[in-house]
């Protein structure tokens, strides 16, 4: 399995047959494991939890898509009649643009989706190519009869490597000639299947996952050979786009464009999709695992400033769920309440130990009286009821919250100039901060609802009303019949009283003048209307209800059970750095490779170690230019080392034929990661880009 040189060619080594014994991921999951003893059991919660997450995510995003991929079925069923004449002119491709928007690493699952639904329900034959395969026109039309055709076709002048699959066309040239046969024959064998729904025949799709990446030419004359075969056989493309419509006009002249019948579809915008996951996943009583305000505030700005990928964000989520039941021990009690309660009667002493030592409880214990702080720091049996009542307190505290946080950001965000936040995911950072209540926006907010008028704050109100419905808390529902009995009474107000006053009966300047003093004194005691009561009685019941129920967490004992509030360790994760990693693969190879061999008591790197950890541990003791010919004695030196041959031997450190090739693939590959340059100063040397060690 070893080769003499790598650069005297490509040698490939093809896997077993035989099956690798992988390790159970349990076991990697406990490797390392904060408190080992009970890491079983937080493995099989974070699982359950793990798997909702999966399950919630491929059931919310078929809901989501929806919308989009049912306007594109109707559209793909509209553009075949039933005798299959397609077009409205024969020379027409019914063409699908959708828009999906610049979250591209989404557009697979999108696509996965799209391909399942359009074989379940329209036709079998579907064919989704990328840019990236698709080169030169050659291979594009390789892979669309590949996939419709269901096998491999050999372009002339290629040998395909894919012999387990069926040959189709072996030998010859792939066109869309061969297509159309094939089509013609797959109708006539199964002309009484359901393929062919009320008499049509099934289209043949092609889908650009890409659209923008693709060579304009080869899609040019792609979609101008398929013109040519319209009328023999129902075929049909969508385009996804991932920026504008323009895009269409600017890729494709108008003798092309022409040949396309295009229909614009929109899909969901990325941040909506995120604010509907956000709904699902964070803010809500049902999912036990919470994150912190700056947690949030990691996974957030990756999703706005980086990718607006909603897959990335819960991937995110999932990170940090990992993460907490990795290294917190007390995780075993986030899970439902009924099993958290059963869970906290098994504790250990060193669990109850570590419950002691939460900054949470210990907040909590400085509130009691000596007595009682006494029997919570000794007696293990009393902290454990404690404890349950604590459970039970937190899972309360969320179920209050979230209902009371939507009604909130009902009603502020629509003020002016948002100083709550636009979306709700602004209003939970304010409250997981510190007491919203304090906040000088929240008391701008607050002014801005005592001047609602009546049209602007019924419906705000009912929405809350409708928020509130499937609460079942009793503290819920009885906020709920507060709202309706405040809404009611707006609504059965009689403003035209208020609005029109008695004419005077008597016009002389007596009555004139105690009418003008009526008036100055209303003015100055500053009366207020019906309406303008129920306003100030609506918002001093908003305020109530954010005091009493949207403190932050930290004010819950026993919180750090369910929050997860590493924003640093998944920072790390998500955005990772590559110049460290590398540097530090280079420096440290038996990190990575679990060589032995490789393993270095003093922190350098064996003589043994892959050529370009060699070449770079050498290129860290030399200056800005790096003279080629020294740096590769020192090299051969290194390696007639690593060989065992005797230092003392005329040949030894000698550079050959297959230790320069060595060499220079060494330096051309830690040219490529951006560690030297060549440079015009001196022909024989190259330019270091990097500063000191790792």
């Amino acid at each position: 399995m070893a080769t003499s040189s790598v650069s005297k060619g490509c040698f490939v080594f093809k896997p077993s047959a035989k099956k690798r014994k992988i390790t159970e991921t349990e076991e990697y999951f406990t490797r390392g494991c904060e408190e080992k003893d009970g890491s079983a059991l937080r493995y099989k919660l974070c699982r359950d939890l793990w798997d909702q997450v999966i399950r919630d995510t491929q059931g919310l995003q078929e809901e989501l898509s929806r919308q989009t991929l049912d306007r594109l079925l109707d559209f793909t069923k509209k553009c075949f009649s039933a005798d299959g004449e397609i077009p409205p002119r024969s020379t027409e491709i019914p063409t699908a643009a959708l828009l999906l928007g610049v979250n591209v690493p989404d557009h697979d699952m999108t696509f996965q989706s799209l391909s399942d639904l359009l074989r379940r329900r329209v036709t079998p034959y579907v064919a989704s190519v990328q840019a990236k395969e698709c080169g030169a026109l050659k291979h594009l039309l390789k892979r669309v009869l590949e996939r419709i055709m269901d096998g491999v076709v050999a372009v002339d002048g290629e040998e395909d490597d894919e012999t387990d699959a069926p040959q189709i066309g072996k030998g010859v040239q792939c066109s869309f000639g061969i297509l159309c046969e094939w089509y013609k024959a797959k109708l006539k064998s199964k002309d009484g299947s359901p393929e062919k729904q009320n008499g049509a025949n099934p289209p043949v799709v092609v889908i650009f996952k890409d659209l923008e990446a693709f060579n304009p030419k080869v899609l040019q004359d792609f979609i101008l050979i398929c013109s040519r075969y319209v009328d023999q056989m129902p075929l049909m493309f969508i385009f996804g786009i991932a920026t504008s419509p323009s895009t269409i006009q600017s890729m494709f002249p108008h003798s092309v464009s022409a040949l396309l019948c295009i229909e614009l579809i929109h899909s969901l915008s990325c941040t909506q999709h995120l604010a509907t996951v956000i709904d699902k996943f964070i803010l809500t009583a049902k999912f036990p695992f919470k994150l912190t305000s700056k947690v949030m505030q990691v996974l957030i700005s990756i999703f706005l400033y980086h990718d607006f990928s909603v897959r990335n964000f819960i991937k995110g989520v999932q990170v940090a769920l990992l993460e907490h039941f990795h290294s917190q021990p007390l995780s075993v009690l986030c899970c439902e309440k009924k099993v958290a309660l059963d869970l906290v009667a098994r504790l250990r002493p060193k669990d109850l130990e570590r419950i002691r030592q939460l900054p949470s409880f210990r907040s909590h214990v400085e509130t009691l009286n000596e007595r009682e702080r006494a029997e919570l720091m000794n007696d293990d049996a009393i902290l454990k009821t404690e404890c349950k009542k604590f459970i039970k307190s937190l899972h309360k505290y969320h179920k209050n919250y979230f209902p009371i946080l939507k009604c909130l950001h009902t009603l502020t965000s629509s003020l002016p100039r948002y100083p709550l936040g636009k979306q709700i995911r602004e209003l939970h950072l304010i409250c997981l901060e510190n007491r919203v209540w304090e906040n000088e926006d929240y008391r701008t907010a607050m002014k801005l609802l005592r001047m609602f008028s009546k049209d602007e704050l019924v419906p705000a109100l009912q929405r809350c009303v409708d928020i509130l419905e499937p609460e079942e808390s009793k503290t819920m529902m009885k906020v709920r019949i507060q709202l309706q009995e405040l809404v009611s009474k707006m609504k059965g107000l009689d403003l035209c009283a208020e609005v029109c006053p008695p004419a005077q009966k008597k016009t002389d300047l007596f009555h004139l003048q105690k009418a003008l003093l009526q008036m100055h004194e209303t003015r100055r005691n500053k009366q207020l209307s019906p309406y303008e009561r129920l306003r100030n009685e609506t918002v001093d019941l908003v305020e109530s209800l954010v005091r009493a129920y949207l403190a932050p967490p930290e004010s819950q004992p026993l919180n750090e059970v369910l929050y997860y509030r590493s924003s640093t360790t998944v920072r790390r994760h998500l955005n990772a750095a590559p110049r460290t990693s590398i540097q530090a693969a280079l420096s440290d190879p038996y990190f990575y490779l679990q060589n032995e061999n490789l393993r270095a008591e003093d922190g350098g790197v064996p003589n043994s170690a892959p050529d370009i950890c060699i070449a770079y541990k050498l290129h860290l003791e030399c200056g800005r230019l790096i003279n080629l010919l020294d740096w590769l004695e020192a090299y051969c030196t290194v390696v007639s080392a690593a060989e065992g041959a005797d230092p003392g031997a005329e040949d030894f450190g000698k550079v050959d034929e297959v230790r320069h090739a060595r060499f220079i693939q060494a330096v051309s590959e830690l040219e490529f990661l951006g560690f030297l340059k060549s440079t015009k100063q001196k022909t024989d040397h190259v330019a270091r880009l990097t500063w000191g060690g790792c």
